[in-house]
């Protein structure tokens, strides 16, 4: 009995999924961004959450990504309108001006430059110019001992600053910017606190103070969901800010393949960790400690899962099926009616943050939660036009 119940569930399942069209898909990713652009009409003005910060901050960032990647395939005009108002308001500079070197500060720049790319407005780039410029001459005296290179000290940083840099050398063409990029990178996989991403299991110890190996109570290995998910997520616009190029130097030839490879790592990896329900745990490999539902992560695996097939590099027999079971889980218990978005983890640097999750409660931030929906959103409906 019980037998015949699952099969009856297993098809339930695939006819729910199957049911959901590229322009359903699409739908719900209009629904959700709506919801946020109407609560937030003004994006000039300031979070206040515990303090005030400008709007220019990482979480509203990440939002813009989201924003840029609807815009490619839903052209609304309100959507530009939205970010140069904000934009132009930060005279396009990143938080805490150009002579900032933390990643978070930075994560603006990207939609910066996507602007850049369609419009060849040099004040869209400037600053961005500037601000690179003195990071790539600036050691971090504070937390890596004055190492160069040595500024991504957690993994969120890669997904905020990283593809700044891939995307400067895919509008300039030149090879600094990919280099010193890299050159980061690589020191915060292999060199911090032992090198941080684990190539056994395809995730990454969140930063310095999860010296690795970190456990978790039930004696499984500590992966926050939400940290893995930056870097996937940064992988993914780095490589394709790498294959928009003309033509590539011998030297970044290297770096696609190398970036390639730990994105192949990195999908093997999360593959293994998905619930059945077709969300990610806060803690991927820990069901016990801080397992549940959550959606950031969830959505950025999605992303990068969706762009891996549609980029020919991951294969539709082995990961469809994780990205229709995750895009169903979120449309289906994380979207309420009106677009706002439930079991989004609140920010913090580890699976506890935030906790308990739910499907109504509100994270103290809204902003980077949409944006990791959108990106994900918006990667599964290409897949779904293919």
């Amino acid at each position: 009995m019980k037998k015949i119940a699952s099969l009856i569930a297993a098809l339930f399942a695939i006819v729910s999924v199957e049911a959901q069209t590229a322009q359903e898909v699409l739908g719900v990713a209009q629904k959700a961004n709506d919801y946020f652009m109407t609560k937030y009409d003004d994006p000039t003005v300031p979070t206040n959450v515990g303090r005030i910060r400008p709007s220019s901050l990482w979480t509203r960032a990440v939002y813009y990504e989201g924003l840029m990647e609807l815009y490619k395939v839903d052209a609304q005009q309100r959507y530009i309108d939205y970010t140069d108002r904000w934009a132009e308001f930060h005279q396009w500079t990143p938080r805490n001006g150009i002579t900032s070197c933390d990643a978070d500060d930075q994560c603006c720049e990207q939609t910066y430059l996507d602007r850049y790319m369609m419009t060849k407005d040099e004040k869209m780039i400037v600053h961005v110019k500037e601000n690179l410029a003195h990071q790539m001459k600036t050691g971090n005296d504070r937390k890596a001992n004055g190492a160069l290179y040595g500024w991504w000290t957690w993994i969120d940083a890669i997904q905020m600053a990283m593809p700044v840099y891939s995307k400067m050398y895919r509008i300039t063409g030149e090879q600094k910017y990919i280099d010193h990029a890299m050159r980061m990178y690589t020191w915060s996989r292999d060199t911090l606190a032992g090198g941080l991403f684990n190539t056994k299991e395809g995730l990454w110890w969140r930063d310095a103070d999860y010296v690795p190996p970190y456990k978790e109570k039930d004696g499984q290995n500590c992966y926050w969901s939400r940290g893995s998910g930056w870097v996937y997520a940064a992988l993914v616009r780095v490589l394709e800010d790498l294959e928009a190029m003309p033509k590539l130097s011998k030297q970044s030839k290297k770096y696609y393949k190398s970036l390639k490879k730990d994105f192949v790592l990195m999908s093997q990896g999360l593959l293994a960790c998905q619930r059945e329900d077709g969300f990610w745990n806060p803690s991927l490999m820990s069901p016990v400690t801080y397992g549940g539902k959550e959606l950031t992560g969830t959505a950025l695996f999605l992303y990068g899962m969706s762009w891996g097939m549609n980029h020919g590099i991951l294969k539709a027999k082995q990961y469809r099926g994780a990205c229709d079971r995750a895009w169903n889980a979120m449309a289906k218990d994380a979207v309420h009616r009106d677009g706002f978005l439930g079991w989004v983890q609140g920010t913090g640097k580890d699976p506890s943050a935030g906790q308990p999750l739910a499907y109504d409660k509100v994270p103290d931030f809204e902003d980077y939660g949409t944006g990791c929906f959108l990106l994900g959103a918006v990667e599964y409906y290409r897949l779904l036009k293919k």
